[in-house]
């Protein structure tokens, strides 16, 4: 994925889903956010299939809460996913993050990659296994379209393991350029996963 610096506009109101109180059984905002006027709300994309891939995307929602200038908002449910257009691989655990955060989009890049890093990530090649990966989806409606970073995400509206958990989260949630996320579920109809259990 790649990542950059874009002019802000205004949040569409469907984003503010995730900053309503959580549902019953659901993540609860936690942590403290200075500066909240010039907060953002990102979604983040979580995922894992090596070492204990479980273990791993819920020590990493943990690790998001944690990120300066920022407030985990709420983590979606865990779902098991079967790696999509990779064979020979284990299947992935994945969820998604509702952030609120001061951070501009290269910073937020930056922070994202180092949790990465102090998971154990490695770079090798293309689609490789991945102790964890964690990608920018959404940054209020903002398009950043650079070298370095891209968003939105450029086929997050082709991922099961991106839809699911994003709209269990933010049911409303548009994606800028494409519409609804909720209308993009049926071209994911066929690709496989499961919600897991608490």
């Amino acid at each position: 994925m790649t990542h950059g610096d874009a002019a802000a506009t205004a949040r569409p109101p469907s984003l503010n889903d995730a900053r309503k109180p959580a549902a019953a059984g659901a993540a609860a905002p936690v942590g403290s956010l200075a500066g909240s006027a010039s907060a953002h709300l990102a979604f983040i994309a979580l995922g894992a299939n090596l070492a204990d891939p479980l273990a791993q995307v819920r020590a990493a929602g943990k690790a998001l809460a944690g990120l300066p200038a920022s407030r985990l908002l709420r983590l979606s449910s865990l779902y098991r996913t079967v790696p999509v257009g990779i064979r020979g691989q284990a299947d992935f655990v994945n969820a998604v993050a509702a952030l609120e955060t001061a951070l501009s989009p290269p910073r937020l890049l930056d922070a994202l990659f180092a949790i990465e890093r102090r998971f154990g990530r490695r770079r090798e090649y293309h689609h490789a296994p991945r102790t964890l990966d964690l990608d920018l989806l959404l940054y209020d409606e903002i398009v950043v379209d650079s070298q370095r970073l891209s968003v939105p995400h450029p086929r997050m509206h082709l991922r099961a393991f991106v839809l699911a958990p994003l709209l269990e989260i933010a049911p409303q949630v548009l994606i800028p350029g494409r519409g609804t996320a909720a209308a993009w579920l049926p071209a994911v109809s066929m690709q496989i996963i499961e919600k897991l259990g608490e």
